[in-house]
């Protein structure tokens, strides 16, 4: 942290009214916020090492401040890093009972696959990866591994590149652990880090920690921003204990997890159904034409508006993902015209009332909800109906494809539902994510996990 979040944190946390003082910044070690690094510079709080990141604050003092996480508060090489280390006393043999209150059963394979964490912690060179569908029950899965690191008196951190999968997990891992202070952290002012047993953040957060956690899971491990980025990939190994257990979650996972799970780089296994007992749910491809343009003049008499009509008479909240912010915000203005009985939104990631939005659609306040990707990962909606316009888009990639489908069919009491495809032209993408769904259906009824009234 730098000397300005110490203080914000003693002020929300009360500790101190005042700037801190010496004798309490004695506590913490320190280490400059920008060192250099060959010709140019290298940030010790993202690891930026990019010359072009480091503009000239002040050419006098030769002072240069890092760009690339300035967006956490402004490093100059100037500045002093502080961080706290683990007391040296802290004690990781079991002494402590369950602080695990939830009340559920796990299946046959989600309690494999969490028998499967468990033995993995006993490794921490390697990290351990678990490969679930969407709607498998991967939170679940984990909360015997956490109590277990609990119970030993470890620290445990719940990291995701999405503040909505970060908000969703929130309340959930609350119920499961009552008994534990819980810590929402993700950038925003309604947020800020108190002491705690269990963090959830967003994985721009882990960047405030060193050698902090006993176990790291990070979910969605391929989602943006995190995807190929070396600064929260730094953050994330830096902030987990040299004793610690990293957990990777994800239904998706990308080339780069497939080729270490081959090179034996990191353990991992397999969950190809979800915890209902029923099927992925298959898209329909619907071929729409030049839908663009039927959307920009609202053609009534197009392809476009036949699937729209459809598609709003559908029960339940319904999603319609969107690659471009534009075209999101003309279609939920032109549904409010085609079906002005029923309420409609649109959100993207800077709107400034996304949570509300989102609230509302699982209130069942709102009908329908015309979303860009912010949605496609770590969102439940019961009963929810998904429409993919223009998933030809460059955009939708097939993890982002599979990711969106499995917005459909998650709770056991609506194990169906509608998944549609709507666009101008079959990619190679669409294929891939419709033969990936296809892919985990046949594994879990080969290994006899779905119902066989679904078989």
């Amino acid at each position: 942290m730098s000397r300005s979040e110490i203080q914000q944190t003693c002020l929300k946390l009360q500790l101190n009214g005042k700037v801190p003082d010496t004798d309490f910044l004695s506590q913490f070690q320190q280490i400059p916020a920008i060192i250099k690094h060959g010709n140019s510079f290298r940030c010790q709080r993202c690891h930026n090492q990019n010359p072009r990141c480091f503009p000239i604050l002040n050419s006098d003092q030769q002072m240069v401040f890092c760009s690339e996480c300035i967006m956490m508060g402004r490093l100059t090489n100037k500045d002093v890093l502080y961080f706290l280390p683990e007391k040296p006393n802290r004690s990781l043999a079991v002494n402590q009972a369950s602080k695990l209150t939830w009340q559920g059963t796990l299946s046959q394979q989600q309690a494999q696959a969490s028998q499967e964490a468990l033995k993995a912690l006993a490794d921490p060179t390697c990290p351990h990866l678990i490969h679930a569908v969407t709607g498998a029950g991967k939170t679940e899965m984990l909360f015997p591994v956490i109590d277990q690191v609990l119970q030993k008196n470890g620290k445990v951190a719940i990291a995701s590149p999405r503040v909505d999968v970060c908000l969703e997990l929130a309340p959930r891992i609350k119920a499961a652990f009552q008994k534990c202070q819980i810590c929402l952290l993700y950038g925003s002012p309604e947020s800020s880090y108190i002491p705690n047993d269990i963090m959830i953040s967003t994985t721009h957060q882990l960047l405030r920690f060193k050698e902090a956690f006993d176990l790291l899971v990070v979910d969605e491990v391929d989602a943006f921003p995190y995807l190929n980025n070396h600064s929260l990939h730094y953050a994330v190994a830096r902030a987990v204990k040299s004793t610690g257990k990293l957990l990777f979650l994800t239904a998706t996972p990308d080339k780069v997890l497939e080729q270490a799970i081959k090179q034996k780089k990191i353990t991992a296994n397999v969950l190809p159904a979800r915890f209902h007992g029923y099927p992925l749910v298959e898209p329909n491809f619907i071929w729409l034409g030049e839908w663009q343009l039927a959307l920009k003049k609202r053609k009534k008499r197009s392809r476009l508006m036949s699937l729209l009509k459809y598609y709003m008479t559908l029960q339940g909240p319904k999603l319609i993902f969107m690659a471009n912010i534009h075209y999101a915000k003309m279609l939920a203005e032109w549904l409010k015209e085609i079906a002005p009985l029923l309420k409609v939104e649109a959100v993207y990631a800077n709107d400034p009332l996304r949570k509300d939005k989102v609230l509302k659609l699982r209130k069942e306040e709102l009908d329908v909800l015309v979303t860009t990707t912010i949605l496609e990962r770590g969102v439940t909606f019961t009963n929810c109906q998904v429409l993919i316009l223009g998933a030809e888009d460059p955009l939708f990639d097939k993890s982002s494809l599979v990711q969106m489908s499995g917005r459909v069919g998650r709770k056991a009491m609506y194990p169906n539902g509608i998944l549609l495809y709507g666009h101008c032209g079959i990619t190679r993408e669409m294929r891939k994510a419709r033969n990936e769904i296809r892919q985990m259906n046949r594994m879990a009824r080969q290994r006899g996990l779905l119902k066989e009234s679904e078989i």
